[in-house]
């Protein structure tokens, strides 16, 4: 669904020069029709309305036994991924949600536990539960102590794959704060100078709220892409950069089904690798280590499917107002003035993290819902008929 800052924004005239911008990226993925642009979808990709994608994914969840309040989070996490067009973090993921739930390597139900807390400060033990479900209780409690003293962190572990980062730091834009999220995640990733998967694709996000709902709204990982990504090539039949990942003896390859280790962010060493490196360490110190959960190579194997993961995840809610009395008017002047930057190629201007998506979100509205490949929707009539639930509408 739309976040209650992105539907301000394009409703406000004080971002008439941001609505110009938006309006010319957006027009590359829009046709002429008379006086009326409309959106246009790839040939060979179907469209799934948003409450029908919803509802389907509760559907698969219930069907297994899941807690229909814990679905329902999960569906709104993986729902969101995808109008936000990180389609690596949506569907593509909730075969993995069926099969630890059926499998029973995570648990179905229960509520996660406060081990220990302070007024700014909370450890919180996931219960194995599902990692959406556990963010999201785990964010809305450092969002009220940062509401009473200014910052909250909490720390969380026995937590499982959460989704995308994003979805925890726009529950904190949303009520006017900055959001941070973290987690660890299974080893992918072979550090600088290794062949060894080591260290997870730990993604970070950071979210600050600009006036009349617009905001800065980063989510990545610290590997040069998400496994999500290399698995979504292979399934369309496409070649990958040689930037992505390596094959065993720590070469680059460019066929997605010879990747048996993800690089950093930044490649090689020689273009930076080394920083990517060193921020997956950084998010492994917040959450496996600061947690008490698992970390690093003795997090299990990615869907192994055998052991409970443990994950360890971090969460930060900060007040503005506890700083400077003008921050969401400071910011918006730098992200105008990067967006007012003259472009170095025509018709591609100047972004800013969050940008990209709104373009999405927007593509996504047009149509009347997300677009998947034939791959995709495939893939949800295969889970539909191995769970003997009703598929969603596909137009």
């Amino acid at each position: 669904m739309l976040s209650k800052n992105f539907l301000r924004l394009f409703t406000t005239s004080k971002n008439i020069k941001y609505q110009q911008i938006f309006s010319c990226y957006a027009s590359t993925n829009s046709k002429s029709n008379g006086n009326v642009k409309e959106s246009v979808v790839d040939q060979n990709e179907k469209i799934v309305p948003k409450d029908e994608l919803f509802s389907f994914i509760v559907r698969c969840m219930l069907k297994v036994g899941t807690r229909p309040s814990h679905a329902e989070v999960l569906a709104d996490n993986l729902s969101m991924a995808d109008y936000r067009g990180h389609y690596s973090h949506g569907l593509n993921r909730l075969d993995m949600y069926v099969n630890d739930i059926k499998n029973g390597t995570t648990a179905k139900d229960g509520n996660p536990v406060i081990l220990k807390e302070s007024p700014g400060t909370a450890l919180v033990d996931g219960q194995n539960l599902l990692g959406p479900y556990v963010g999201k209780f785990c964010m809305n409690l450092a969002m009220e102590k940062s509401k009473k003293i200014g910052i909250g962190l909490v720390a969380a572990r026995r937590s499982n794959h959460f989704g995308i980062a994003g979805y925890y730091a726009l529950k904190a834009v949303d009520s006017n704060l900055i959001g941070w999220a973290f987690t660890n995640t299974s080893p992918l990733v072979v550090p600088t100078r290794s062949k060894t998967q080591s260290l997870g694709t730990n993604p970070i996000a950071f979210g600050a709220p600009g006036i009349n709902g617009d905001s800065f709204m980063l989510d990545m990982a610290t590997s040069t892409v998400a496994l999500g990504k290399v698995e979504i090539s292979q399934r369309r039949g496409s070649d990958i950069p040689n930037t992505w990942g390596v094959n065993a003896e720590g070469v680059p390859v460019t066929k997605p089904n010879e990747v048996e280790g993800l690089l950093a962010l930044g490649g090689p060493e020689e273009s930076s690798g080394y920083k990517g490196y060193g921020l997956a360490m950084m998010v492994e110190i917040l959450c496996g280590i600061l947690s008490g959960g698992h970390f690093g190579p003795w997090i299990r194997s990615w869907k192994s499917g055998t052991s409970e993961a443990n994950l360890g995840q971090c969460f930060i809610a900060i007040n503005p107002n506890a700083f400077e009395d003008d921050f969401d008017q400071r910011l918006q002047k730098l992200i105008n003035y990067c967006r007012a930057l003259p472009p170095s190629e025509s018709g591609k201007p100047v972004l800013i993290a969050g940008d990209p998506e709104r373009v999405h979100m927007a593509k996504c509205d047009k149509l009347g819902g997300i677009p998947y490949p034939s791959s995709q929707i495939q893939f949800i009539h295969d889970l539909a008929r191995s769970l003997k639930i009703d598929i969603p509408q596909i137009q």
